[in-house]
């Protein structure tokens, strides 16, 4: 029986948009992009800043480097946003339900300060709600110090939540990712970006 269900960010609650954060920073002067932006795990230091191996202050100052001229968190941040195309209400409500009928709502997600400054705030969902208030808790790569597919994000995460994998569904739009948490014993259900996922996920709670 399913107790705890576990939700990526990107692809899955939001909508993610790459080729948009592409443009962002290719805008703030970043030329090669393209080839330093991932949909599913960052390389180089936005790798490194997912990873939390440097701060949103270093990465600001890295990339300020990268470009040649003198950047704000703020600009930073607009083109990490870049790759929220769209927040569905219907997956909000259908987490905000799942919480209501007992099951355990956790955020697992590769992510960053500039992301989860906004994804936390109030302004998330339009509504005066932060992503938080349809969480009961959620894991961020940054803060464990690991990102997906690494084991050991998906242990302090197991650990955390002294989670039984046989009672948890993870939901996911990696590939990677998703064998990842198959290999620790977790059911999974692979979601394709901006797929609605708010009814078959019925079929894995039965």
């Amino acid at each position: 029986m399913i107790k705890t269900i576990l939700f990526d960010m990107g692809g899955v609650v939001i909508t993610l948009d790459q080729q948009q954060a592409i443009e962002r920073f290719k805008a703030l002067g970043l030329a090669d992009a393209e080839q330093r932006l991932d949909a599913y795990t960052q390389q180089g230091i936005f790798g490194d800043l997912e990873a939390g191996k440097i701060s949103d202050e270093d990465f600001r100052r890295e990339l300020s480097q990268l470009v040649g001229r003198e950047l704000t968190w703020q600009e930073c941040q607009y083109a990490w946003r870049g790759y929220c195309g769209d927040v569905p209400e219907r997956n909000l409500l259908k987490m905000a339900e799942l919480r209501e009928r007992g099951y355990r709502v956790v955020l697992l997600s590769n992510t960053n300060p500039y992301m989860m400054s906004w994804v936390m705030s109030s302004e998330f969902d339009g509504k005066g709600h932060s992503l938080s208030h349809y969480l009961d808790k959620a894991y961020m790569s940054y803060e464990c110090g690991a990102m997906k597919p690494d084991p050991v994000f998906f242990n302090a995460m197991i650990k955390g939540e002294n989670l039984v994998p046989d009672e948890t569904l993870f939901l996911d739009d990696g590939p990677r990712n998703i064998e990842a948490a198959k290999a620790l014993g977790i059911h999974t259900f692979l979601v394709n970006n901006g797929e609605d996922w708010t009814e078959e996920i019925e079929t894995f709670l039965i």
